[in-house]
């Protein structure tokens, strides 16, 4: 009998964990994101965020606006004239310590403009969407986009 209500009591919490996972999983910026312009229609991008040590990083896997550059004439960095399919553009971001929903102090680059801006990103509607705010300075000063989770 005890071991059967042991065995019972460990199938509980493997299940638990089981489906605990995948809602936590959502909980973070990770995975492959359509990016959606500022006019909120427009599909421009698939970018693959990843994580490494509680550091996020986001590279463009695919380009689905045809208007959109294929080099970064503009940037100012090592990723001047490079190929932006391929191209880390979210660097340094890591989990905000006194708010677990945010993740923040890194930056983004804007390849069509070459400009690097600060960045906080903030899974919405169970991980369904990604609220993304660059700004300077403060985030006050920026702009925001929804971008929907592709996968």
């Amino acid at each position: 009998m005890e071991i059967e209500k042991t065995l019972k009591s460990a199938l509980a919490i493997a299940l638990l964990a089981w489906v605990a996972v995948p809602a936590f999983a959502q909980d973070t910026p990770v995975g492959l994101w359509k990016t959606i312009d500022d006019d909120g229609k427009t599909v421009k991008t698939l970018i693959r965020i990843s994580e490494s040590a509680g550091v996020i990083s986001g590279t463009i896997e695919k380009l689905l606006d045809p208007k959109a550059a294929t080099v970064c004439a503009k940037c100012t960095d090592e990723r001047k004239d490079k190929a932006v399919v391929g191209m880390m553009i979210i660097r340094g971001i890591k989990r905000n310590a006194e708010d677990v929903t945010l993740w923040d102090g890194g930056e983004v680059l804007d390849p069509e403009n070459g400009a690097t801006y600060r960045l906080r990103l903030r899974p919405a509607d169970g991980g369904k969407k990604l609220e993304v705010r660059g700004y300077i300075g403060v985030p006050m000063l920026g702009r925001s986009q929804t971008w929907v989770r592709a996968e």
